[in-house]
């Protein structure tokens, strides 16, 4: 196979790695088969695999589950709040007034009122790994979904990075790490100069049209890869054809000037900000389409961090702002998903760290409360439409049904075709890890 060099690209780990350009057909004697050809010749065999992703949403700070998805209308005044549920499309299933538009298509979702295990700091970690935060540590901590997902599946078709994380800043933003599998693992982060680096450079689509440019390329980018030992890594793409590409599929994905104005405006860009925001995520609403627009480029698991919902003061506040907007984007992303036939493939899931406490303290606020809280998810074949899981009459503590994080990772593993009961990680002392220790949610997949 020949490759282009089109200039180094800094990754999530800081290190530079070489960008290739894929090359038009392999070249083979007496033979030339474009890309085209070989995608027809597999679709005709059936042996064509849909492309399976998920679209993790983080919402950082830990909402509170008894103001979004889970309200106790009966319960006292101090633990109640001031918002009132409204009915959905699913039968016995109420949310947060503040969520019309889901409440509208309920039908596709899933909601977890039962989610036990959290610890009690601000941090993405468990929702992205299942596991917390001090494990393994010593041999660089467990790896997030996406970083296990590419070690497992291999790389992502195309030029696709595996994983991706937006607005990732801080540890209540981050989109996970590699784990003991190491930094090159973990998720590309297109932000600041590693985004510009992605850009193709030095190659025009004449010089590609161009045989002698072409060869010449491709001569240059043989060199520079057995010098920098580079060539030991690309056995997997000889075995594939190659078009010919005159920028980055990455950057083409991230590129919202593509997308017609009128799904712009249907996800919306979650402005004003605000006072909400402080040191937490902007309500970036466009975060949500480039993220289908990411997995439509292959890429298997996008993570996006959305909102500070850290409400120990002005809790209500905070939810009459942040509420309307997630509404928007989360039924935009679901429904863009079904109208283009992906939401059986793509599984979205959006949740904190911990919940809040049931009783509202001094400040109109609800502070830190891990021994419950919730999560709505849709897509990925899963059965939605349901409720699963209840709290006690102040949502306190979980009723029936504790779901601990790491079945909600095992559920999320399953959809990205990975069997989380026999598939294993080798950490760097040799041992044989398992994913997670739990299987997944039965009521979701069984």
């Amino acid at each position: 196979m020949l490759s282009i060099p089109v200039g180094a690209t800094r990754l999530c780990d800081g290190a530079t790695r070489r960008t290739f350009l894929r090359a038009g057909a392999l070249a083979v004697p007496g033979l030339s088969l474009s890309l085209t050809d070989l995608l027809r010749a597999e679709e005709r065999a059936g042996s064509r695999s849909r492309h399976k992703a998920v679209i993790h949403i983080t919402l950082g700070g830990g909402p509170p589950h008894q103001d979004t998805f889970d309200l106790k209308p009966d319960a006292p005044a101090e633990v109640r709040g001031e918002f009132k549920p409204i009915r959905t499309a699913v039968p016995g299933l109420d949310i947060c007034e503040v969520f019309p538009k889901i409440a509208k298509i309920a039908d596709k979702f899933a909601v977890l009122r039962s989610i036990v295990g959290a610890e009690a700091r601000h941090d993405t970690f468990q929702c992205l790994t299942g596991w917390k935060l001090d494990e393994l540590g010593t041999l660089g901590g467990r790896p997030c979904l996406g970083a296990a997902a590419g070690k497992l599946l291999g790389p992502a078709p195309g030029s696709a990075p595996t994983a991706v994380g937006l607005n990732n800043i801080g540890t209540w933003r981050r989109a996970g790490h590699g784990g003991f599998l190491g930094p090159a693992h973990g998720p590309f982060l297109p932000q600041g100069p590693a985004l510009s680096d992605l850009r193709l450079k030095g190659t025009t689509p004449d010089h590609l049209a161009d045989r002698r440019r072409l060869l010449a390329a491709f001569d240059t980018a043989r060199r520079d890869a057995d010098r920098s030992g580079a060539m030991a890594a690309m056995d997997e793409f000889e075995k594939r054809a190659f078009e010919v590409i005159t920028s980055s599929r990455l950057v083409e994905a991230l590129d919202l000037s593509k997308e017609p104005e009128k799904v712009r405006q249907r996800y919306g860009d979650g402005k004003p900000y605000g006072k909400h925001i402080l040191d937490g995520s902007p309500t970036a609403n466009e975060m949500f389409l480039l993220a289908r627009r990411l997995v439509e480029a292959s890429v298997r698991v996008v993570t996006v961090p959305y909102g500070r919902w850290d409400s120990h003061l002005d809790n209500f506040d905070f939810i009459r702002d942040h509420g309307p907007k997630l509404d928007q984007a989360l039924t935009a992303l679901v429904e863009d998903l079904d109208s283009r036939g992906m939401l059986d493939d793509v599984t979205v899931i959006a949740w904190g760290e911990f919940g809040r406490t049931p009783k509202i303290n001094k400040d109109a606020g609800r502070d830190h409360w891990p021994e419950v809280n919730c999560a709505i998810l849709a897509g990925g074949g899963m059965k939605v439409g349901q409720v699963v899981g209840s709290t006690t009459r102040y949502a306190e503590s979980a009723r029936d049904r504790p779901i601990d994080f790491q079945e909600v990772l095992a559920t999320l593993y399953h959809n990205l075709g990975i069997d989380v009961t026999t598939a294993q990680l080798t950490d760097p002392t040799g041992r044989p890890q398992f994913l997670v220790d739990a299987k997944p949610i039965r009521e979701l997949v069984g």
